[in-house]
């Protein structure tokens, strides 16, 4: 089934986790950067027209462009992951698009709540154990990633890989 994703990319992550989203996140190998997870899933590529696009981009105008770290190792059951501070303005563009956009609630209303996240190991306990054992050793080794969110990207998986659609430009803080 085709699909499409809102996410952050994050490329200043990729030097810490590129190795662990390798072994232990299979969305890596579909071409899926080092992001965090805006609202997935989204719908049918083959449906998003240009007023979608244009509906998507008056519900992320409400977002300002803003600073943030990966400071914090964060763990599911079978998911290791960095932690973004701050990690309300991930939520609030995550509430955002789905006001605008009701009948796709994050990760289908599968869990309560939005934990805003950057995926490192996914698919198995013992993984997502190891994998945050390394990630807590490059921060301290490293300290935090440090990035800037000014953008969100619509992703869509109709072929097997995941490919950028748009890139959603947020307002800078002082427009």
């Amino acid at each position: 089934m085709a699909i499409s994703a809102f996410i952050v990319d994050v490329p200043a992550a990729e030097p810490r986790v590129a190795d662990l989203r390798a072994r232990f996140d299979a969305t890596a190998a579909l071409g899926v950067p080092a992001h965090v997870t805006v609202l997935v899933p989204f719908m049918d590529p083959d449906k998003i027209t240009p007023a979608v696009l244009a509906e998507a981009q008056r519900a992320l105008d409400t977002i300002c462009a803003f600073d943030f770290s990966l400071d914090r190792v964060g763990r599911f059951p079978e998911t290791a992951y960095l932690a973004p501070e701050p990690a309300a303005p991930f939520v609030e563009m995550t509430m955002a698009l789905w006001r605008r956009f009701p009948e796709f609630p994050p990760y289908g209303g599968e869990h309560a709540g939005v934990i805003a996240h950057l995926t490192a190991a996914h698919g198995s306990a013992a993984n997502a154990e190891a994998a945050a054992a390394l990630l807590e050793e490059r921060l301290r080794a490293q300290g935090p990633v440090q990035a800037r969110c000014a953008s969100v990207t619509l992703i869509e998986n109709s072929s097997g890989v995941w490919k950028r659609m748009q890139v959603f430009p947020l307002r800078d803080a002082g427009r």
